[in-house]
């Protein structure tokens, strides 16, 4: 093996292939020679990015994350009203894991996703893509001048994001064969409003 990369960004080489292996094999399996191994380099290359096994976890549900934030606030943002941008937002969440199923299954198989539902209370080590979801909720009832108690917000919370979440859950699973193309199917108000 080389100790040089000529394969393009050995970070990211390195954060892929410890993706893979988590979703193939599982956590506890991975370690910084196997991730050398499959992007066939040295096993001390991954060292110059990462410490340990535990930073390299840490890098892969960063840079999923960054990704997931990127989709997610792009829908928010695009939108003309908070009522489009929840439903853009729940449509681009399906999207994203539609389109990337080796992420769905390393963020909600293994990894601790923090999520306080309470509204109006901010927590600091809740999942940013959660916390963009409660945001614009609470935009959408106080644009709309919507009366709902704390527990009635705390419930369309979590229905909002268990439509998304689920049917991203069932479009990822292998198994699963519909008639329809997801992609088009959730451009429409059929599966998500």
């Amino acid at each position: 093996m080389s100790d040089s990369y000529h394969h393009g960004n050995l970070r990211q080489a390195l954060i892929d292939a410890g993706m893979k292996i988590i979703n193939e094999s599982g956590e506890e399996t991975l370690s910084l020679r196997k991730v050398a191994a499959l992007c066939e380099v040295s096993h001390a290359a991954p060292y110059a990015h990462f410490k340990d096994k535990e930073e390299l976890i840490e890098a892969i549900q960063s840079h999923v994350t960054d990704q997931f934030m990127k989709e997610l606030e792009k829908a928010v943002n695009e939108a003309p009203t908070s009522e489009k941008a929840l439903v853009d937002m729940g449509r681009s969440y399906v999207a994203f894991f539609m389109r990337r199923p080796d992420y769905f299954k390393f963020l909600f198989s293994g990894q601790n996703i923090v999520a306080h539902i309470q509204p109006g209370k901010d927590h600091p080590e809740d999942y940013p893509p959660f916390v963009l979801l409660k945001n614009t909720y609470l935009d959408y009832i106080n644009e709309n001048g919507i009366k709902r108690t704390k527990d009635e917000q705390e419930v369309d919370i979590l229905k909002l994001w268990a439509s998304a979440h689920g049917l991203a859950s069932i479009a990822c699973m292998s198994g699963v064969e519909v008639s329809f193309d997801w992609e088009k199917k959730i451009s429409t108000e059929e599966l998500l409003r």
